[in-house]
């Protein structure tokens, strides 16, 4: 579901024609995407304000971050060999922003301040290019830049991926011959480990979320230790380069042929972030996959977002996945928030003669059509005809208070093709927008809840099982069972209230070619268009199907969708529902759903049971009268 670059007004930008194969092109893309902000610096350089919606720190820190987040892709412009009069204007911003008697000063920090995430990108460049930041300061400007980022040694950081961000300022202090806070860099790092997991994975903290700040933040900024402090401390160096190689094969997953990747988790906005792993890989010379590869994983990753509409008329980046689309953001999420994604730009620091820039763009290798990620919680499927890639989740123990933690981290699917939908609001299907999951309201109530967290949660083979309670006297058991096209949902519903229950398939742009199917025979309805074809099938217990038309600006990747819908309403007791879904990229030649998705996916519905067969042969018995 990519936006057709015959109709994106972005082919009027520049950078949607770069060819990107070259370290040129992408010294170029660079100064494509941060040309535009010259005008919307302050006076003194030091803010760059790039719109007026809100964030939760406020406008003037939010101004500070657009600052520090262009540092992330000129920094290893410079430390690649590039050069650009742009880091004068950076270099200007420094030394006004860190000075307390200049109006622009950039201030004293608290702790948890989101200028402590900003002093990440200070520590970097410290380390890569301290002949560059450092070197043209006077002592008075050397002794406000220390001071101003030593803060980050007597302040207190989320205990998360934000103890790297200590780290990488502490790294930059020692790269750079300063003075630096050696124990609390070895107790951050020692607390960093606690973290992970296994096959690579790390959560975001304890019991925290697994997403993309696994690769775009703990093996991003792990990577970067190894590489420039592995003399320094090999043994942790050895760790972190040996835990990305095992999660390279996890992450490679997440990717199709044309560049995109999956929509999952919370920070979508960071974009071509979603990359930056690759870039880190090659960095710190990991040997797990050819620079053929990690090349053309990068590259087709940025081809494909400069297709999209992500850019406002000026070429400024807006917030939002696809297109500019403020409903999905996070309450951090500052105008200035997503040139974060300049992390991708890690490559341009490898000399012109490396490996990386030497070698031919390679295709993805050839992945399976199944892969279990056992820590993330997910089951990744791939059809390899198409393309589409679609991550079955059994949900999480436990939850955050982050927006739409529900839409983000809890949807039974997650498609590469079909994005996912967050809510406006509770009110209604239309509002709710939930494709993907099982909404539950209370009869004439209107007010719809979902999977929000998991009292239990497992994998087996492709069957995923969770149980969870939208209220107290409310019990849910689903399976999904995982497959493409098709795949399988049963529920066990046990009530002490009346409820309605909806059943929402894959969401599916809403244009003039849509064309709405409805079968000969049994429940069900499909929608098709030049995109692809999303379709829900009654197997058990739904009474009747509906084609919603969710509130626009609430899916990821197209403003307008509709979302094929099963429901049903259920008295207090016990209740079975089973469905079929079915979601696969590409037009139509079909006016009807495919037949038997049932026997695709091996499960058989009898009086009084259900029998699966998993994807290794496994029989799965599920008792209905249980």
């Amino acid at each position: 579901m990519s936006n057709h670059p015959e109709t994106n007004r972005n082919l009027t930008l520049p950078i949607a024609t770069n060819p990107l194969v070259t370290k040129a092109d992408l010294q170029e893309a660079f100064r494509q995407l941060v040309y535009p902000l010259k005008p919307h610096y302050s006076e003194g350089h030091a803010r760059l304000k790039l719109g007026v919606t809100g964030v939760h720190y406020g406008p003037a820190i939010a101004e500070m971050e657009g600052f520090s987040r262009v540092l992330w892709g000129i920094v290893p412009l410079l430390a690649g060999g590039g050069e650009d009069e742009f880091w004068e204007l950076c270099l200007e911003g420094i030394r006004n922003g860190t000075d307390p008697e200049h109006s622009e000063y950039w201030g004293a920090v608290g702790d948890y301040d989101q200028r402590l995430v900003e002093m990440a990108a200070f520590g970097f460049a410290l380390s890569l290019i301290p002949d560059r930041i450092w070197g043209p300061l006077d002592e008075r400007e050397r002794t406000n830049l220390y001071q101003w980022l030593n803060q980050m040694n007597t302040d207190s950081c989320y205990d998360c991926n934000w103890l790297f961000f200590n780290v990488l300022v502490n790294m930059g202090f020692r790269k750079a011959g300063l003075p630096y806070d050696a124990e609390q860099l070895e107790r951050n790092l020692r607390r960093i480990d606690e973290f992970y997991l296994s096959r690579g994975w790390y959560s975001d903290g304890v019991g925290g979320q697994i997403d993309y700040y696994v690769p775009f933040a703990f093996h991003y900024y792990g990577l970067l230790y190894a590489k420039l402090l592995g003399n320094e401390d090999p043994k942790r160096a050895r760790v972190f380069k040996e835990r990305a190689a095992e999660f390279a094969g996890e992450f490679i997953q997440w990717f199709v042929p044309d560049g995109s990747a999956l929509p999952y988790g919370r920070s979508l906005t960071y974009r071509f972030a979603q990359s930056a792993f690759w870039g880190a890989l090659a960095y710190a010379e990991v040997d797990v996959l050819s620079s053929g590869v990690l090349k053309g994983l990068i590259l087709r990753n940025l081809r494909w977002w400069f297709r999209q509409q992500i850019f406002d008329a000026e070429g400024v980046l807006t917030i939002g996945y696809a297109y500019p689309n403020l409903v999905m953001a996070e309450n951090y999420n500052s105008p200035g928030s997503p040139y974060w994604a300049l992390k991708s730009f890690l490559p341009l620091a490898l000399p012109d003669d490396h490996s990386f820039w030497m070698a031919e763009e390679l295709p993805l290798p050839e992945l399976g059509e199944l892969f279990v990620q056992q820590p993330a919680h997910l089951v990744i499927c791939r059809q390899v005809a198409t393309g589409h890639v679609v991550a079955f989740n059994s949900g999480h123990p436990t939850t955050n208070e982050h927006t739409h933690t529900s839409a983000k981290y809890e949807k039974f699917a997650y498609s590469t093709a079909f994005g996912f939908s967050v809510s406006r609001s509770e009110w209604g299907l239309a509002q709710g927008a939930f494709d993907s999951m099982l909404a539950l309201s209370e009869a004439n109530d209107n007010l719809f809840r979902v999977r929000r967290q998991s009292v239990e949660s497992r994998i087996d083979d492709n069957i995923l099982f969770s149980k969870w309670r939208p209220w107290s006297d409310v019990e849910v058991q689903t399976w999904v069972v995982a497959g493409l096209p098709w795949h399988i949902r049963i529920h066990q519903v046990k009530t002490g209230r009346p409820l309605n229950a909806a059943e929402g398939g894959f969401a599916l742009k809403l244009g003039p070619d849509l064309q709405e199917v409805v079968p000969g025979e049994g429940t069900g309805i499909s929608a098709s268009c030049s995109l692809g074809t999303s379709g829900v099938h009654n197997l058990l217990g739904y009474s009747h199907a509906e084609l919603i038309r969710p509130h626009t600006n609430t899916n990821l990747l197209q403003p307008r969708t509709v979302i094929p819908t099963l429901q049903v309403s259920l008295t207090p007791g016990t209740h079975w529902l089973v469905a079929a879904v079915y979601g696969e990229p590409g037009k139509s030649t079909e006016s009807k759903l495919p037949a038997q998705p049932t026997e695709q996916l091996s499960v058989n519905i009898g009086d009084q049971e259900i029998n699966i067969i998993t994807h290794s042969g496994k029989s799965i018995i599920i008792k209905l009268g249980s």
